[in-house]
């Protein structure tokens, strides 16, 4: 079936109006974000593109006051406002044993061996991978009407311990899910032109 571009308003809404929603805890709307809505963002994220479909993205979605004050006790200083009050944060990790899925993700070609015993390939399929699932997930939400807030600065370390303990899942940035508040932002910051950062060869 060929493919037509998606309308202005949908480019707007997952780019061109899109913001980042951070800051402090006025960030976010006091509205939550059911377990539909979350469902749906992953149904549409795994869609992604990885390599040999290996899929390595393992997703927290912390919303409960529990999972919260877990998440709190990893945060840098300036982050735990903005989390805090968000509905939802998704802890994006990377699966470093992804491999073993290979036979049911990517059949019939023996793909598992072209990563086991192989710690380098493993990362970087696993942390690439997962990042770009990630970057889905975030226009997976915008698509559904939802604001995200992504971001480093907290403890990687403790976050694997309390949130992937037991397993080879290596945390990689949050996601802060809900209805951003309008009154928060400020001037969107310049980004460089095609010219200045692309080249066509």
């Amino acid at each position: 079936m060929p493919h037509t571009p998606i309308d202005a308003a949908a480019l707007d809404q997952l780019f061109l109006d899109a913001r980042t929603f951070r800051g402090s805890e006025r960030a976010w709307l006091d509205k939550p974000v059911s377990d539909e809505q979350l469902t749906q963002i992953y149904d549409l994220a795994k869609m992604a593109p990885t390599s040999a479909n290996c899929s390595p993205a393992r997703i927290v979605f912390i919303r409960s006051a529990e999972a919260k004050a877990l998440l709190k006790r990893t945060l840098d200083g300036g982050n735990i406002e903005q989390t805090m009050a968000a509905p939802v944060t998704a802890l994006i990790g990377s699966d470093h044993a992804f491999y073993e899925h290979m036979d049911l993700l990517f059949p019939n070609t023996g793909a598992r061996s072209w990563f086991e015993g192989k710690p380098d390939v493993i990362f970087n399929t696993a942390f690439r991978n997962a990042s770009l699932q990630g970057g889905y997930l975030i226009l997976a939400a915008r698509a559904l009407g939802l604001d995200c807030g992504p971001m480093s600065g907290f403890n990687n370390a403790l976050a694997d311990e309390l949130f992937f303990p037991g397993s080879q899942v290596k945390s990689n940035f949050l996601v802060n899910i809900g209805y951003g508040n309008p009154d928060v932002l400020k001037p969107r910051n310049p980004r460089f032109t095609f010219e200045q950062a692309c080249r066509i060869a």
